[in-house]
Order: structure tokens, then sequence, then C-alpha cells
């Protein structure tokens, strides 16, 4: 998410206030911004980076604190690469089955490193991390902001990979066997320049080739890589402010969508909430579940979402947070367990 954007959704729920002040900071923020870091010695070539993971807690005036509307933390990280400074702007995730996390930068690059945990199965690494760019179906690396701004990920059944882009409206399916890119259908809808379709997730439920397609007002769509895209339902927040940044898909159809919304006041507020597949047939579906990150809960500009099984059997969400390569955000990667209320 960039500042602007945020600016733009305070100014279009009508609070001068806040839209003012975020008018300044962005002025200011204009006059100066930090050169490049640069790693202080030759690196080796390659996908290879140095990835230093620092342990965060849930809420940092109460560290003990390990609950928050019904969700349990199990763990999470602040990642970043010091020496290769390659780790930026991931904006989804996925989890293999053999704990690789998969994630894709609005940088154009492609994200991949070992998830680590501790024997009461709490998040406590990332470890062998690698990035490769994006190709594109010539097989060159993705060039510039306007080809590389990919905000979506999706793995199919086959291994196929889906990634949606802004900008550059598309989405892009990565074929399981490495080969190169091609285009795959995206709803017919005229999406503004950096305010695309954010969301993207598998929806097995509906097929093997099924996905669901989010944009950050909250408009989807369901689609088939066989037969284009139809409207979905519309995810919205509770007022304005909030976009629709994440999907992720249970086996059944129920879905974990993802808003945030940003004020220099309350910096970055999050709502994760869980649609039992049921719900999603009426004509304004309501959440059987939903988190709120605010106030002194850590958070971050959450634009990525993976589900996993917890240790009991349960749920465990992952979220991760795109920094926008600024020094006042971080890369979060943090765990929570969700069981269903019998």
């Amino acid at each position: 998410m960039s500042r602007g954007r945020a600016l733009a959704r305070v100014m279009a729920g009508g609070n001068a206030v806040l839209a003012g002040l975020l008018a300044a900071g962005l002025l200011l923020a204009g006059c100066a911004g930090p050169a490049p870091v640069l790693p202080p010695e030759p690196q080796p070539a390659g996908p290879g980076v140095q990835l230093v993971t620092t342990p965060v807690p849930l809420d940092e005036s109460d560290p003990a604190r390990v609950s928050v509307d019904g969700f349990t933390y199990a763990g999470g990280l602040a990642i970043s690469d010091p020496i290769t400074n390659r780790v930026h702007g991931l904006s989804d995730i996925r989890v293999t089955e053999d704990g690789r996390l998969l994630a894709i930068s609005d940088l154009g690059d492609r994200f991949e490193g070992t998830l680590q945990f501790d024997a009461n199965h709490r998040l406590t690494g990332l470890t062998d991390g690698k990035v490769w760019p994006l190709t594109r179906p010539d097989g060159q690396p993705v060039q510039g902001k306007r080809e590389g701004d990919a905000e979506g990920l999706a793995v199919l059944a086959s291994g196929d990979r889906l990634v949606s882009f802004e900008r550059d409206h598309r989405i892009w399916l990565y074929p399981a066997d490495g080969g190169p890119p091609r285009v795959a259908p995206k709803p017919d809808n005229l999406f503004s320049e950096n305010e695309g379709m954010e969301a993207l997730t598998e929806y097995p439920s509906a097929g093997p080739d099924a996905y669901v397609v989010g944009s950050e007002e909250g408009e989807s769509w369901l689609c088939h890589l066989a037969s284009g895209c139809a409207r979905f339902v519309n995810f919205n927040g509770p007022d304005l402010e909030f976009g629709l940044t994440a999907f992720a898909a249970f086996p059944d159809g129920s879905l974990v969508v993802v808003h945030r919304a940003f004020d220099p006041i309350r910096g970055a507020r999050i709502l994760v909430s869980i649609y039992a597949a049921a719900g999603l047939k009426a004509k304004a579906p309501q959440p059987i579940a939903r988190m709120t990150l605010q106030g002194s809960l850590t958070r971050d500009n959450i634009e990525g979402v993976a589900l996993l099984t917890s240790p009991t059997g349960g749920t465990r969400l992952l979220l991760m947070s795109d920094d926008n390569a600024s020094p006042s955000q971080r890369t979060l990667l943090m765990a929570f367990d969700w069981t269903p209320r019998r």
C-alpha cells in the first residue's frame, strides 16, 4: 500500500483532519528519501539471500498476551536481509506441503524460504531464503514497477502458479514445470492504476482450475482457466478507509479475507475475517470470525495470507506484510491459530 492510496481512502471516508495530516506527512516524506542501502562487500551471484529474523510479540504493551478475538498467536517474526537487501515488497504468500514459504513481490520478484517451528509448534524462523525475478512470456525478467507490480498469488492443484499484477492489469500463469508464463483469464473490469487485483486465491471447491480474484474496492470474481470470470461476492470493509488486500481459501469453499486501512494517527489497522462457504450465497455475507489488529498490537501493511493445519488439527493463518521498501515499515510474518466454535 502506498501512503498516497491511504490518503485517497481517508479523503473518501470524509475525514478531513486525518487527510490533512497524512498529506503533510507525504509532503515531508517527498523532500528527502533515503538512498538505497548497498551491500558492504560483493555478494555471490545467484538467488540466495541472507535472512535475519527477529521475534515479535502479539502486543508490545503486554508481551505475554497470546490471544485476540478468538485467535491464538503462534509466533511472529520481523524479517530483513541487511546484507543482500533484496527482500522487500512481499505482497502475497502460500505454503507448500513441505513447509516452504512462497511469496511474490510488487517489485517484480518471487521469494522462497523454509519455515522453522519450535517444539511447541510456534513460528521461530525463516531460513534458506532465495529470490528470483518474475519473468515475462519471452523468458526475460519483468522490467520496472509498471510491469512488475505483482500483488496476488495462487497455487492450483496442478502446481501451476497464478500471479495477478497491478498497473498493467493482468494475470499470468506460471507452469509447474518452470516454463514461461502465459496469460490467464482476468475480470472484465476497469481497474484504476494502483488499485487493481490485490487479492487472489486458488478455489478448489469450484474445480481444479478455479480461482477467486478480488479488487481493493472489495469486488470479487470467480474464475476458471477454461471459461473466464464471473461476478462473485462483494467483501466490503466496515468503512471506505478499508481496502481488500488478500484471500485464502479452505477446501470447502470458505474464505479468509484481509482488509487494511491506514492513517497517521492510528497507523495500520487490519481486519482478518473468515466467511463460511454457505454464507457466501447471501446478498451481504457476514463473517463467522473476525480478528482486528490495531492499537498496541503488532501489525504493518498486511497484504498476504496463507492457510496451514495447526498442530491440533485446526486452522493456522500466516499473515505477511509488505514493507513498501520503506525504512519506517517492516516485513512481518505472523502465525495465528483458529478453531471454529462448536
